[in-house]
């Protein structure tokens, strides 16, 4: 799992920062997840290293523009390009009859499937490696945060032992891989687990933005590796995070701190806090820090790879 910042702004883009889009890219499938779509993004994903014909799916939080307004422009250039098979769109109710009327009204028409999944609170999608939810949040409009979960893998298969054991290759090794148990020509029975090593716990990934503190939020985020929050104030400016359902540094870093997260990433930054005014991100970073000291302060670009967690053993070593 790696993460790219394609957009950290709120509401408009400024000279270093573009509206809201984050790409997870998931290398062992060759595919890209975009989270919202402001306008420029297909820009963005052309200044980075990420192949737009490997999105795959693209998850909308919520239908304010600065999340939105790039979704057609996107779409309709992979259709040119003429290399992408298929792209699955989740999002509020109000999604698919955006995209409807831009179609209409633009004359554009999609050269491959495009599906729209409305989502509600629960699982949204699930295959055989992930699965993905969502919370409702607390914004001006309806607004969902999304929690990517990696199932646990199997360990490392032992080969050299196996053949040792004069098991023979081929059917046997795909269930013992499994962690089936198995029953040899000789009659010996062989448990799965004794030749697998220590389970690959499957990594969290969570996205929170537009949104002021709420408990779902916390819920969503329970135990994530990396938690992407918006950070839109800094902590003065509270009132103006309650009047208009955003966060503000301290809030997020609450959020990380109640959730047990691993690393907060803020995000979602007023154009207020630009250099050489008052305050500044620096000082966002500063608050935030004080409640949850693994915090790191997004930028456009900015690429994060989701480490893998220790096995038990050696995560009792490594303390």
């Amino acid at each position: 799992m790696q993460i790219t910042f394609l957009g950290t702004s709120s509401g408009v883009p400024t000279r270093s920062r573009n509206v809201s889009s984050v790409a997870l890219r998931l290398p062992q499938r060759a595919e890209i997840w975009l989270f919202d779509c402001g306008e420029g993004t297909q820009h963005q994903l052309l200044r980075s290293d990420l192949k737009v014909s490997q999105i795959s799916r693209i998850f909308i939080t919520h239908m304010h523009g600065d999340h939105i307004y790039g979704l057609m422009g996107l779409l309709a250039s992979c259709g040119l390009a003429g290399n992408t098979d298929r792209i699955d769109l989740y999002g509020p109710a109000d999604l698919d009859d955006y995209l409807r009327a831009g179609k209409k009204y633009s004359q554009t028409h999609f050269s491959y499937p495009v599906q729209v999944h409305t989502v509600s609170p629960g699982v949204v999608y699930e295959d055989s490696e992930f699965i993905v939810s969502c919370r409702s949040l607390k914004h001006r409009v309806p607004a969902f945060g999304y929690r990517v979960e990696e199932k646990d893998r199997p360990g490392r298969f032992d080969v050299e032992k196996a053949t040792e054991l004069g098991i023979p290759s081929g059917p046997l090794y795909g269930k013992l891989k499994r962690g089936e148990t198995v029953t040899l020509p000789d009659g010996r029975q062989i448990q799965g687990s004794e030749l697998c090593g220590e389970t690959e716990i499957g990594r969290k990934f969570v996205y929170c933005t537009d949104t002021v503190y709420c408990d779902n939020a916390v819920e969503l985020a329970r135990d994530a590796d990396v938690l992407i929050h918006e950070a839109t104030f800094a902590h003065q400016d509270a009132q103006l995070a309650f009047d208009r359902l955003h966060s503000t540094s301290t809030m997020a870093a609450q959020v990380a701190l109640s959730a047990g997260v691993k690393q907060l990433i803020m995000t979602h930054f007023s154009p207020r806090y630009a250099p050489g005014n008052a305050i500044m991100l620096d000082d966002l970073l500063e608050e935030a820090r004080a409640i949850f000291p693994p915090t790191k302060l997004a930028y456009d670009f900015l690429t994060y790879d989701v480490p893998r967690r220790l096995p038990k053993e050696l995560a009792k070593t490594a303390v």
